[in-house]
């Protein structure tokens, strides 16, 4: 059985949506796991499964408010329970930050922080542990946990429920790519999964670092190479780990696309399910797009953010990031020369230009990923989460916007954004090797509307390139 078919018969299953549905509710309100899930892309997944079957929206309410009354309830009992126990438990032990930050919340509101604290993304998961550890009185949460449940659940559930309600009117789709779209959100789910949990895992108080960094220094020549050219002192292990896999996977594809002599059959498929979307204004988003990840726009965007490092004398992190830039541009063309690959149509303005990798796509993943790193190594650790996440925010659309316009299969997406990963990874790790000066403080709001005009300008008076 293929994975879309096991896809199809589990999706439609009213009780396993339902009981999705309360699990993630739950786990996201649970102390400790909560922390590390990325409990609103998976509610929303189930909650749009959901509507797409035409579920009763009742029952998947109750689910939703059942699951979350049941978590911040555990939360509270653990918390009441086991006090002294508690910081000693991972990963509050290896983060005593994210119980400081929840006790300042609930000093601030005191006993509505329970009900406050359910819509404050980083404190959810842990007010209703303190509160249990502060020996908040029983009937007083239980009141808060009631009352702040009913009106999480409809905030959380209808919005993904809405969508799987209406995105089949809306796009039209064709028949017989459901399976495929289904296989492709499962996806992403499990890659916003598989990414938050190994973002925490390989940072310096991450478990698999410690393990590693521990056998590393076991062995001498571990040891010396573990300790080699780290601003830190130690291996910058999320930057090696980003470039193995990415460099794999890259040189996986690769391989797949010289030996297919044509696009894959996902391919066809996702460009069948674009030629047939009909959204308004979808194609015109597109080309607007197309202009601001050329060359063009992403010299707008990186111009006043360059000037501002050179006037400041930043030169190390501007050469990093222009060698990144400037590489991802010569790897693109010598791999769109090298492997030959034709595109599915070719517009007036990309003739004699190939497809594979896609340069909007790798340039799109360099630009936003690397200030993504430099943006993140100025803040707390517990912040940067977000900042990444902004990146891929900002790349996503770009990526699928060649898509739309209908220059690029998937398979040019993917390679593109492994190659970017690459080299992101390789600038990382040439930065990594020394000590430098912190980038901050940084007119960042006026650098952005800068660059927000000069990519206006740019959009309205040059033509794509």
């Amino acid at each position: 059985m293929s994975l879309t078919e096991a896809l199809l018969q589990l999706a439609p299953s009213p009780q396993l949506l339902l009981f999705t549905v309360g699990a993630i509710a739950m786990i996201e309100s649970l102390a400790l796991i909560g922390l590390l899930l990325p409990g609103v892309v998976l509610m929303t997944a189930a909650a749009s499964l959901a509507g797409h079957q035409d579920m009763a929206v009742t029952s998947l309410l109750l689910a939703a408010f059942c699951g979350a009354i049941l978590g911040d309830g555990l939360s509270f009992t653990l918390g009441y329970t086991q006090r002294e126990r508690v910081t000693r438990l991972w990963p509050l032990s290896r983060h005593p930050e994210w119980l400081a930050r929840g006790a300042r919340f609930f000093q601030h509101y005191g006993s509505l922080s329970v009900f406050f604290g359910r819509f404050v993304g980083p404190v959810r998961p842990v007010i209703p542990l303190i509160a249990g550890m502060l020996h908040m009185p029983p009937r007083t949460f239980l009141w808060a946990n009631l009352v702040s449940a009913a009106l999480w659940a409809p905030t959380y559930v209808l919005p993904g429920y809405l969508l799987g309600q209406t995105w089949q009117q809306l796009l039209t789709i064709p028949a017989g790519l459901e399976a495929l779209l289904i296989t492709l959100a499962v996806m992403l789910v499990v890659l916003a999964v598989a990414f938050s949990w190994l973002r925490q895992q390989v940072s310096r108080p991450g478990r698999v670092y410690r393990v590693l960094a521990s056998g590393a220094r076991r062995h001498p020549l571990l040891r010396r190479t573990w300790l080699k050219g780290s601003w830190h002192g130690e291996m910058p292990l999320a930057s090696w780990l980003l470039l193995i896999f990415s460099l794999g996977g890259l040189s996986g594809l690769t391989i797949a696309v010289i030996r297919q002599d044509g696009p894959f059959p996902i391919d066809l498929q996702v460009n069948s399910f674009f030629d047939a979307l009909v959204v308004p204004l979808l194609p015109e988003a597109g080309e607007l797009l197309a202009r601001v990840g050329d060359i063009a726009g992403i010299l707008a965007l990186v111009l006043p953010w360059g000037a501002w490092l050179l006037a400041r004398r930043h030169l190390a992190a501007l050469a990093h990031v222009a060698a990144g830039l400037g590489g991802i541009a010569v790897l693109n063309i010598l791999g769109k020369a090298l492997i030959g690959r034709p595109r599915p149509e070719t517009p007036d303005y990309l003739l004699g230009s190939l497809s594979y990798p896609s340069a909007h796509a790798s340039s799109a993943v360099v630009l936003y990923g690397l200030a993504a790193a430099f943006i993140a190594q100025e803040l707390p650790p517990q912040r940067r989460f977000w900042i990444y996440w902004l990146a891929i925010a900002l790349t996503l659309p770009m990526a699928l916007s060649r898509l739309v316009i209908g220059v690029h299969w998937l398979s040019d997406l993917i390679g593109g954004g492994l190659l970017g990963l690459v080299v992101c990874a390789l600038v990382r790790l040439a930065w990594q090797r020394r000590p430098h000066a912190p980038l901050s403080p940084c007119p960042w709001p006026w650098l952005t509307v800068a660059s927000l005009v000069l990519l206006g300008a740019r959009v309205a008076l040059l033509p794509a390139v």
